[in-house]
């Protein structure tokens, strides 16, 4: 995922805690907001586990999500990790995150009709 769409200040973070609207299912929460922007930040807590199992996460959610950012609506996204997000496998975490998006409708419109044919 590209620096450009990366959610970093804490402000952002806190705007999208306090005004996003949610969507769960057992590995993630999905938090958005829109904005002009398209910015994607990730939550992972130490109750998941150490900085290994967090980083792990991390990254396959990155990688989750870099290949629907030309098809994501602008605003602000936060993911965050549930516990079922431990011991899930990419392809699992992948179907985690584009079921988030269609639930919540956040691909763009042609996208939301190529979806349904």
């Amino acid at each position: 995922m590209k620096r450009v769409y990366s959610l970093k200040e804490n402000s952002a973070f806190q705007y999208v805690y306090r005004r996003g609207k949610s969507q769960a299912n057992r590995e993630l929460v999905l938090l958005f907001v829109r904005q002009g922007k398209l910015r994607i930040g990730f939550s992972v807590s130490k109750k998941l586990g150490g900085a290994v199992t967090r980083n792990h996460i991390k990254r396959l959610l990155r990688e989750s999500i870099r290949p629907r950012i030309p098809k994501l609506k602008c605003g602000y996204y936060v993911f965050i990790a549930r516990n079922g997000a431990v011991g899930a496998d990419f392809s699992r975490m992948a179907r985690s995150v584009d079921n988030l998006l269609t639930r919540q409708r956040l691909y763009k419109a042609e996208e939301q009709k190529a979806k349904n044919e």
